[in-house]
Order: C-alpha cells, then structure tokens, then sequence
C-alpha cells in the first residue's frame, strides 16, 4: 500500500459517519441566533462546539428540532445536538432522537449552563433534579425521567440577588471570562469523551468541582 493510499483511507474514515446507530446523544444546551452567541445561557453550545473543533466535525445537518452531527467519539458513535427549540422547549428536539434512535435516558448527556459554579468550574451528575434551568425542566418533563447524566458549566453567580435572573444569564460573558470559559469547555470536552466510554466515575471524580 502506497503512502497515498494510506492518506486517502484515512481521509475517507475520518470524513464519513461511523457505522450503525448512535449509541449516545451528547447535547449542548442554548438558544439560536446571533443575538444568544457568548451568552450565559449557551454554555452547552459552547462546550458541543468545542468538541466539534477539537474533533474536526461540524454541526450542522438539521434534524430533530436541532443542528445534528453523527460522528465518532473515542470510537463510540454519537449524536451530537444544538437544540433550535430555544431554551425552554429543549426536551422536543431531545426525546424526537431518542425516539429515533431507541437511545435510552442514561446514554443521553447534557451540557449546560450554571450560575452556582464560577466559569472553568464544572460538576458532573448521573441523575437529578432540574435545579430550577428551563432547558432541564423541559427534558424532564417530555421524558419522565431525571436519570441521565450531566455537565454543568459555571457560568458565574448574579452580581446581587436582585440582579434579574433572565437578564444574566442572557448576559455576555467578559473577556476575562471568555478565556476562563475557554478552560471549561476544554474540560467538558474531556468529560464527554470519558463519559461514552462508560467512565463517568473518573469523570467526575477528575473535573467536578
């Protein structure tokens, strides 16, 4: 086999959707549109973006009330989301791909935002309630099941607690917290490919906070 040969074959696999059904969803959490980009609330785009780079895939192939990527992680093939149901309906374009691929709550991982944990810091759960986030609560919901994993993002505490919660966490995020944001993301990224390899202990037992 020629070295041409060899680049070919591996341009080939590295271009083209792994073989049979995803075996995990791996969704980020946001709204649509420009005006939402560098907020808050779209930490879990964030951090399935990061991913996409760090992997070289994009995300863009419309399905399911979302911007799809079917792709390999770590040799686990995945459904990787961005929800276009705003916020508060994300559990539509989640349990559609569920239903889809017969894919069970426990292999359906959430990345999101939380304003209890400074941006880098993140906390990883199997299972919980929504914590008072929208985009959980409708997961939740639709599904009827608390039982899947989790990546919380810190996105950083309400400068007072009469701050209004909906203006923060639509808020930008600050330089300086761009490149804090930057670590977490990296780190979120770390966590999901432990995570389909059915390591969410070392996951959490490396990156919660």
């Amino acid at each position: 086999m020629s070295i041409f040969d060899i680049f070919d074959r591996l341009n080939a696999e590295k271009n083209s959707e792994p073989a049979g059904s995803p075996k995990y969803i791996i969704a980020g959490l946001g709204n649509p549109g420009e005006q939402y980009a560098n907020t808050r609330h779209n930490a879990g785009f964030m951090a399935v973006d990061t991913l996409a780079a760090k992997h070289d895939f994009q995300i863009k192939k419309i399905r399911f009330k979302s911007l799809t990527a079917v792709v390999s992680i770590n040799g686990v093939s995945c459904l990787v989301m961005k929800p276009s149901t705003y916020m508060n309906n994300s559990g539509e374009a989640i349990v559609e791909a569920m239903n889809f691929y017969k894919i069970p709550i426990e292999n359906v991982i959430i990345c999101y935002d939380d304003i209890s944990l400074e941006p880098s810091k993140l906390r990883i759960r199997r299972k919980g309630s929504d914590g008072g986030h929208n985009g959980i609560k409708s997961i939740i919901y639709l599904t009827g099941k608390d039982t899947f994993p989790r990546i919380k993002i810190g996105v950083g505490a309400k400068p007072s607690k009469d701050y209004d919660l909906a203006a923060w966490v639509l808020s930008r995020f600050t330089v300086e917290e761009i490149e804090k944001m930057h670590e977490g993301t990296d780190k979120a990224v770390s966590c999901i490919e432990l995570m389909v390899q059915g390591k969410t202990d070392e996951a959490m037992n490396k990156y919660n906070s």
